[in-house]
């Protein structure tokens, strides 16, 4: 039996991926601050920013299980608003928690995947990383960090058997949308950050479920191995290719135009 780590697993995608893992078969144990486990997953309380605590966490999981072989960082959350107006406090709290976060854990992770010759590690980035969004700067600079982390710690871990990789998801219907920190003070960019949020929560409204990612983001931390980075639903597979195919004018253009009128 394998031993899976969720990140951020009492709520949204990551609730939802730690269910799919119990159900193949996975002893899950889920990281939060809020004591909502799905059923057939262990909690341990954790606040993922808190570095000693985290460490702590992943050494009871692999105590009570004997292993760590599958770790999804999933814990994370979105601020909007203008980079301009975004008080410091925020950016940083939005890196410390989707960025370091995930380093605590996966610093905290390795020595026991690498004692077990092997490990499979998940970390849940966004479709705004690599085509970033006007007026949630801070969250996609948080995912691109992410993307970039992968592809170098990949490379890194490879010799001991472990394999990393993030997902890109786009609009998903969750908790996510309601969680989002809003900047009180709009100023001279209040009209637009309303009209680019305004439609940011109404395309999340519309996206997939997040039972349906989850068991996509279950299934990728079952494989041994997959490309470093994955988009989550055929228009952000879209998305990725165009980012990729297109010149970056032409890109970042068409981004303006969706979400900065």
């Amino acid at each position: 039996m394998k031993t899976a780590i969720v990140t951020g697993g009492s709520g949204g995608i990551g609730r939802c991926t730690a269910r799919a893992l119990a159900q193949a078969g996975c002893r899950v144990f889920e990281l939060s601050r809020h004591l909502r486990p799905a059923e057939g997953v262990e909690h341990l309380n954790c606040d993922v920013t808190d570095e000693a605590a985290v460490r702590a966490a992943v050494d009871e999981a692999a105590r009570r299980a004997g292993s760590v072989d599958i770790l999804v960082c999933n814990a994370g959350f979105g601020i909007s608003g203008a980079a301009e107006l975004t008080a410091s406090a925020d950016a940083h709290a939005q890196l410390e928690l989707n960025l370091f976060g995930m380093d605590n854990a996966v610093r905290a992770a390795l020595p026991h995947m690498r004692a077990a010759g092997g490990g499979r590690i998940v970390c849940m980035s966004s479709i705004a990383g690599i085509l970033p969004i006007p007026f949630q700067l801070w969250y996609s600079v948080s995912k691109a960090a992410i993307d970039a982390y992968v592809l170098a710690l990949g490379n890194e871990v490879r010799p001991f058997g472990i394999s990393v990789c993030a997902v890109l998801p786009g609009d998903i219907r969750s908790g996510f949308t309601a969680a989002r920190r809003k900047s009180a003070d709009g100023g001279v960019y209040a009209e637009r950050v309303a009209r680019s949020v305004a439609r940011m929560e109404r395309d999340e409204q519309r996206g997939i479920s997040a039972e349906r990612a989850g068991a996509y983001v279950a299934r990728l931390a079952l494989m041994r191995r997959s490309r470093p980075l994955k988009a989550l639903g055929a228009p952000y597979k879209a998305a990725a290719l165009a980012a990729k195919l297109l010149p970056r004018r032409v890109s970042n253009y068409i981004i303006g135009r969706m979400y900065a009128k």
